[in-house]
């Protein structure tokens, strides 16, 4: 498992957190997610070999938000 720490911007509320949580947790490969309005941030674990920093930011991107 390796960590990876993503800059979100976009996120206003809760709802928002909960979204970007929803959508990384449902790559292939991500076994947890945590998202922090308040440092805007998204701190995921995963497995190298079935995901990765692109197909993370990919999925943040469609759901409305910018991930850095």
């Amino acid at each position: 498992m390796q960590t990876i720490t993503l800059n979100i911007s976009g996120m206003t509320c809760g709802g928002c957190t909960a979204s970007v949580k929803r959508v990384l947790e449902a790559l292939p490969g991500v076994a947890q997610a945590e998202v922090s309005l308040e440092n805007a941030q998204a701190e995921v674990k995963f497995d190298a070999n079935l995901t990765g920093r692109e197909a993370m930011t990919a999925a943040v991107n469609r759901a409305g938000f910018e991930a850095r």
